[in-house]
């Protein structure tokens, strides 16, 4: 279940967040966080699996697409389909929106188009 980022999971996603590439210093995760929290289109979702936080998506929200800011998976669910779980469920929240990516995402996501058009061929 995709759950909308609030403060409570403040900790939680800073460390999803400082699995991705890039800047890790706690000053950096925090303006990220910051950023998330004020920014209107800057929408932040963490995916919950039984009881646990696994997995966060970052996204910025636009009139007809949204673009993946940030896509994390708890290292010790990696391997699993996650982040394709993750990007499938933000397909369903957003079906009327084009999803883009970054330069951080964009390989992530064309391996999840990748495989989305290999199961539509079978």
């Amino acid at each position: 279940m995709l759950l909308r980022y609030k403060k409570a999971y403040e900790k939680i996603a800073m460390g999803l967040l400082s699995y991705m590439p890039g800047d890790k210093s706690v000053k950096k995760l925090q303006e990220t966080i910051h950023q998330y929290e004020n920014e209107e289109n800057w929408q932040l979702f963490l995916l919950k699996q039984d009881e646990d936080i696994i997995g966060l998506v970052g996204i910025i929200l636009d009139a007809d697409s949204y673009t993946v800011m940030h896509l994390s998976v708890n290292p010790s669910f990696r391997g699993e389909g996650i982040g394709s779980k993750i990007i499938t469920k933000l397909g369903d929240l957003f079906p009327d929106l084009e999803c883009k990516s970054n330069e951080e995402t964009e390989s992530f996501l064309r391996k999840c188009r990748q495989k989305e058009e290999t199961h539509l061929d079978e």
